[in-house]
């Protein structure tokens, strides 16, 4: 298997490789940077970093069958994981592991087992009832997420004032934004950082159960408060469900689904979260009218906020009907549970051997890559490749929240009722965008691997702020005269932008993290890379009250708009295509040095204009050569994407 388990779609891994990857330079005459084979002069410690991570492209590469077979009977043994039939799974899977697609070339395969292996490539989706349980699960969990989020939307429309944080003066304002960010304070300041412990402590289903009870919870508390600073305490709390949450739940998808769904499945998080935001602002509408029964004040905003426990409840039935990550159970030197895991999640035992035996190779692999007496936090930023790609991660996952698009998700209900919309119309244009933002979330599936991840960004970062600036400047239409055309336009520019955010900014950050980075620092860079998007929606959410007020709703919308053109330039300079590039590539991709890259996609521009818009023939430049002589791709508007336009 050619796939590293917690990969993102998109990357597939070479079978053989040196580790070397080597440099051309620049190439001025005909401005083309061919980056990879002439650099020879790198430190021994710099060749040792590279030939690890290549090794990890596929620890089992150059070996022969009989050698695998053996390997795989000597793991059986040494871990007594089972019977005469699990060794002869385990010298067949052994064989497998090396190249999963060449499963007809492997002797001693009966022909039920070589149907099912020849359906993971012509139906990939054809998988057992029990890995469809823990794909509800990861979907669930992910609503839970974008419900928790979003309910506060029409919840504060009502508490505010019973709370007596309703006004524009600055009290009202920033308390009214601290309330609403407290979740992601928590998140980005405790909460990502118990993702580890967690997991060790309880597991993956565990750690599932445990967030999704805190969200409950939480959820359930923030009905029964009176007071903002006790609905900022429940909402803090909220944070401890959050948090750990959006960590693991990618990472156990990842851990359970073969590698033909595993791409799929990280994209679907996105998905669900989206579809879960819709089902907050459903729940919005849906208890809008509730009336106050004697001795209560505030029952509709209650149930808005308490509704978000129920995905989270649900979710805590049937999380131990899983399975357990076989690689948890792997990390915790439990074998013969790992497979037995396994087994329940795949149609046969060869499968189940050919899975956990890659994954143990690899572990193995990662373990070489501890060098003693190396600080991994300092290669963030020391080693040129990684800093590459920690900028590249940050610029993504910053705009994720400078983008604007929380704003909207948290804000939309009392953005629509300062454009004069009735409560009910707010609330109602609430889940217009909700919709929306979920139905142009699901063929992102499709687009991120076939425009890339460079040309997503750049061509719906420019489109997202000219629909901010409409929507704010769709304040300044006159609304005795012209009211229908003002909330028109209004809701308009903020449907417009969430047609665009969809398949851009939002798939593209997590995305891109999770593939940019080199395997055995993931884990740490995919951390920082979640705090920091936890910590911006928390400036995002706690700050907007003020802006708005402060600068007005066209302010403030432009402040947005023009963070996306910022944007736009970050990406266009820094930001290398991470598409279908295997672990080599990337390594060629993000050692190439950042103002040369950054000459390059000034080069684009023009390029851009004469190829698009004057429909001129400009041969597209070719940034990276592999080292075989072939194309590596070019990373701006290449002929991939022409032809997929």
């Amino acid at each position: 298997m050619a796939e590293h388990p917690e990969r993102a779609n998109g990357d597939s891994s070479s079978g053989e490789f040196d580790g070397h990857t080597h440099v051309d330079e620049h190439d001025a005459r005909n401005h083309s940077v061919a980056y990879g084979s002439r650099q020879n002069s790198i430190s021994a410690a710099e060749r040792a970093r590279r030939n690890a991570n290549a090794k990890l492209a596929n620890p089992l590469a150059g070996f022969t069958h009989a050698q695998l077979k053996n390997k795989g009977a000597n793991y059986v043994k040494k871990y007594a994981i089972g019977d005469q039939e699990d060794v002869r799974a385990f010298e067949l899977g052994a064989c497998l592991a090396q190249d999963p697609a060449k499963y007809d070339t492997i002797q001693g395969l009966t022909g039920e087992e070589l149907e099912v292996l020849k359906r993971e490539f012509t139906n990939r989706w054809s998988q057992p009832r029990l890995m469809y349980l823990v794909i509800a699960l990861c979907s669930l969990c992910a609503a839970v997420q974008g419900m928790d989020e979003t309910v506060v939307n029409g919840g504060q429309i009502f508490y505010t004032p019973q709370f007596g944080i309703k006004g524009e003066d600055p009290r009202s304002t920033w308390l009214t934004g601290l309330v609403n960010s407290a979740p992601y304070l928590c998140c980005a300041s405790i909460g990502c950082w118990l993702t580890v412990p967690f997991n060790n402590l309880f597991g993956r289903r565990g750690t599932i159960f445990i967030t999704c009870a805190f969200s409950a919870l939480a959820c359930f508390w923030q009905g029964f408060v009176n007071t903002w600073w006790h609905m900022f305490i429940a909402r803090f709390a909220l944070g401890f469900g959050i948090g750990p949450k959006s960590a693991t739940v990618p990472i156990y998808a990842a851990e359970t689904t073969p590698p033909a769904i595993r791409g799929a499945l990280v994209m679907q998080w996105q998905v669900w979260t989206a579809f879960g935001i819709m089902i907050g602002y459903v729940a919005d509408l849906a208890f809008f009218q509730v009336p106050d029964p004697p001795g209560v004040t505030g029952m509709n905003w209650r149930l808005m906020m308490a509704s978000a426990m129920f995905p989270a409840v649900i979710v805590c039935g049937f999380v131990f009907m899983c399975p357990e990550s076989p690689r948890w159970y792997m990390s915790k030197g439990r074998h013969f549970k790992a497979y037995e895991s396994m087994v329940k999640l795949r149609y046969n035992k060869v499968q189940a051997a050919r899975d956990v035996f890659y994954m143990h190779t690899l572990l193995n692999a990662e373990n070489e890559l501890k060098f003693e007496g190396q600080n991994k936090l300092l290669e963030l930023v020391t080693i040129p490749r990684n800093r590459r790609a920690l900028i590249g991660s940050e610029i993504v996952m910053f705009m994720q929240q400078f983008c604007g698009v929380n704003v909207i998700a948290y804000y939309s209900s009392q953005i629509f009722l300062d454009a004069n919309f009735s409560e009910v119309s707010a609330l109602s244009a609430s889940l217009g965008f909700g919709i929306i933002n979920w139905l142009f979330a699901i063929p992102a599936i499709y687009t991120i691997d076939t425009f890339g991840r460079r040309n997503l960004l750049l061509t719906t970062f420019p489109l997202m702020s000219l629909f901010l600036f409409f929507t704010g400047f769709s304040f300044w239409i006159p609304e005795e005269t012209m009211h229908t055309a003002r909330i028109a336009c209004i809701a308009l520019g903020i449907y417009l932008f969430g047609i665009v955010y969809s398949p851009g900014e939002g798939p593209v950050p997590f995305t891109y993290s999770a593939e940019a980075y080199p395997l055995y620092i993931r884990p740490l860079g995919m951390s920082l890379a979640t705090a920091t998007t936890w910590f911006f929606n928390f400036v995002l959410s706690i700050t907007w009250p003020s802006l708005q007020t402060a600068f007005k709703p066209q302010g403030a919308f432009a402040w947005y708009a023009t963070w996306n053109l910022v944007g736009f330039v970050l990406v266009l300079l820094f930001l290398p295509e991470t598409k279908g590039k295997t672990l080599e590539e990337l390594d060629q991709v993000f050692g190439m040095p950042t103002h040369l890259h950054a000459a390059y996609g000034l080069r684009q521009v023009p390029y851009f204009f004469r190829r698009y818009l004057l429909r001129q023939h400009v041969e597209p430049e070719r940034l990276y050569e592999r080292d075989d002589g072939g194309d590596a791709g070019d990373m701006g508007y290449d002929h991939d994407t022409e032809k997929a336009i």
